[in-house]
C-alpha cells in the first residue's frame, strides 16, 4: 500500500466527523481501504476511494459547482484517485485545478465531509464512489474556465444551492469548518 491508499487510511484514522451518520461512513470507508489495497484506483469494481473538491471563492461566499455530464446534476468538482497522487487532499487539489482552470487554489488538509454513492464511472460498470470531500479556496479574482469534463461552471451561493440536488449538507459541512 501507498500512495492516496496509505494517506487515506491515516487521514481517515485521525478524523473526527461531528456527526454519527459521517462517523458511520467513516468507519466503511476504513473497513473498505482495510480489505482491499486497491481501494483507491478506479479498477477496484465494488467500489473506489475518490477525491473532491468544495471549491470556495476567496470571500468564502460562493461554491463553484460542475453541470456533469454522465450524471446532469450540479456537483462539486472531484474525481479518481491517480498513480502519482501522494494524498488524497493533492488528489482534490489536482481535481479542482483541471475541472477549474483556476491556479492558485488551495486545499484544506482535513476532509469535511464523506459521501457514497452509486455510479457507473470510466469502468462502464456500476458501482460506487467512496467520496471524500476537502474544501478548496479560490484565490481573489480567480475566474473558472470549463473543462471538457464539464456542461458548465458556475458559482453558487453556500446559503443557495441549486434545485434538485443533494448537496445541502455538503455545504452546511463546508462553512462548519
Amino acid at each position: 500500500m501507498s500512495g492516496p491508499h496509505t494517506d487515506a487510511t491515516r487521514v481517515l484514522s485521525d478524523w473526527r466527523p461531528l456527526d454519527r451518520q459521517q462517523e458511520a461512513l467513516r468507519q466503511a470507508f476504513l473497513s473498505l481501504l482495510d480489505a482491499r489495497e486497491d481501494a483507491c484506483l478506479r479498477a477496484c469494481e465494488p467500489g473506489h476511494v475518490t477525491a473532491s473538491a468544495v471549491l470556495l471563492d476567496a470571500a468564502g461566499d460562493n461554491v463553484l459547482l460542475t453541470l456533469h455530464p454522465r450524471v446532469g446534476r450540479w456537483l462539486q468538482l472531484g474525481g479518481h484517485c491517480e498513480p502519482e497522487d501522494g494524498t488524497l487532499a493533492g488528489a482534490a487539489l489536482r481535481e479542482a485545478t483541471e475541472e477549474s482552470g483556476m491556479s492558485g487554489l488551495v486545499v484544506d488538509p482535513e476532509p469535511v465531509h464523506l459521501d457514497v454513492h452509486p455510479i457507473t464511472c470510466s469502468l462502464g460498470k456500476p458501482t460506487r464512489h467512496f467520496d471524500v470531500r476537502y474544501v478548496v479556496r479560490a484565490p481573489a479574482g480567480a475566474e473558472p474556465t470549463r473543462s471538457d469534463e464539464s456542461l458548465d461552471l458556475r458559482w453558487w451561493s453556500l446559503s443557495a444551492p441549486p434545485e434538485n440536488t443533494d448537496l445541502g449538507p455538503l455545504f452546511t459541512a463546508a462553512t462548519s469548518g
